[in-house]
């Protein structure tokens, strides 16, 4: 299970020896990692977490009966358990929740909460990096609901995105309800990922405070600052780590050379249009049932069936 970075360390280095230097997001998300994610949920400036919540609130009737009774539910990238907690409660009598996020502490706990939230339902926490390949609980039950909240999905390449719906409908199928970020404007998604508070700023610098603990680096947090800028060109969010002075950082004994200014890829968030959302679940093999969007057209949430 890809609990620790070691595991990972072929991958870490070959991202940190090309030109352009990058991270998977993936490792963002130890328990210090998960626990600022959820801050910056609550932040002013961030809309996304708060958008998908008003989408779930208005529209959990229709959900509801749209998805049915005696549902097992699956939801990829957990994190924190309020959004879960929120659909569960609005579906009637649902069979299980089986949450997959890549942080196993924080998952567990999480898992735990929602198991005391309700004392009926079987709770069945995967530690596991869902991107790839895993192994999870299969029930015998009525129907399948996957959960994909909070645009996890525009961290993938366009591409991926769509090998990963496929790998979903040929695997799981049923039905998938989908958060995804829609919003394009320049000034609020600038707000969004480089907060007045810095939390974002301690969430980036979080994943080099992980390799030195966990690979032995010497990243010199110092010497590295957090920066987002909005690529319109490729509708995404690319979050960077930049060096600020020429140095060199150990990372399992390899050393990695910083130019001033030098800059790691950490994070890129997709945006989407309605229509891109629609045309992707189609090629991935899903058809569309219902869309609900924000009045702002921020954010969409979709119920989408297994074709």
């Amino acid at each position: 299970m890809p609990m620790s970075l070691a595991d990972s360390r072929h991958e870490i280095l070959a991202g940190l020896t090309t030109r352009q230097k990058r991270l998977s997001p993936k490792f963002l998300y130890d328990e210090r990692g998960s626990q600022l994610f959820d801050e910056i949920c609550e932040l002013p400036e961030y809309y996304p977490t708060r958008t998908e919540l008003k989408l779930l609130r208005a529209h959990a009737n229709t959900i509801g009966s749209l998805v049915g009774p005696r549902a097992d539910v699956v939801e990829l990238g957990a994190g924190s358990s309020r959004k879960a907690r929120l659909l569960l409660a609005s579906l009637p009598k649902p069979a299980s929740y089986v949450p997959v996020d890549i942080s196993a502490v924080y998952l567990a706990q999480q898992a735990a909460e929602v198991a005391a939230a309700f004392p009926r339902l079987e709770v069945h926490p995967v530690p596991a990096d869902f991107t790839r390949p895993f192994e999870f609980p299969r029930r015998s039950r009525l129907r399948t609901l996957v959960f994909f909240p909070g645009s996890t999905i525009g961290n993938l390449s366009r591409p991926r995105a769509t090998e990963l719906l496929t790998s979903i409908a040929e695997n799981i199928g049923g039905a998938l309800l989908i958060g995804v970020d829609v919003c394009r404007d320049p000034n609020v998604l600038h707000a969004a990922y480089n907060d007045s508070r810095g939390v974002t700023s301690a969430f980036n610098l979080n994943v080099l405070a992980r390799l030195n603990r966990e690979l032995g680096a010497d990243f010199d947090l110092d010497s590295f600052r957090h920066d987002a800028i909005y690529d319109a060109e490729h509708a995404r969010i690319e979050m960077r780590l930049i060096s600020c002075r020429e140095q060199v950082a150990t990372v399992a004994g390899v050393p990695i050379r910083f130019q001033a200014g030098e800059h790691i890829v950490s994070e890129h968030s997709h945006k989407y249009t309605p229509q891109e959302i629609v045309t992707t679940a189609r090629t991935a093999g899903w058809e569309l049932e219902r869309e609900w969007t924000d009045d702002d057209s921020r954010f969409s949430v979709s119920l989408l069936r297994a074709a």
